[in-house]
């Protein structure tokens, strides 16, 4: 593997992450209640903190 490839596979995986998040907040808030958002997306970020081992 030369040098760029060093440099764009994380950056691909992290983008591809990023992705994924905006995508499961986008589908779990779509059709909620204001009140029921903020529900959702506390939820998500205790999903996403147990992922990256905070919990």
């Amino acid at each position: 593997m030369n040098l760029a490839m060093w440099a764009l596979v994380p950056m691909a995986g992290v983008a591809c992450a990023a992705v994924a998040a905006v995508l499961m907040v986008l589908i779990a808030t779509r059709g909620c209640a204001a009140d029921d958002r903020a529900r959702v997306l506390r939820a998500l970020a205790e999903v996403v903190r147990a992922v990256w081992g905070k919990r």
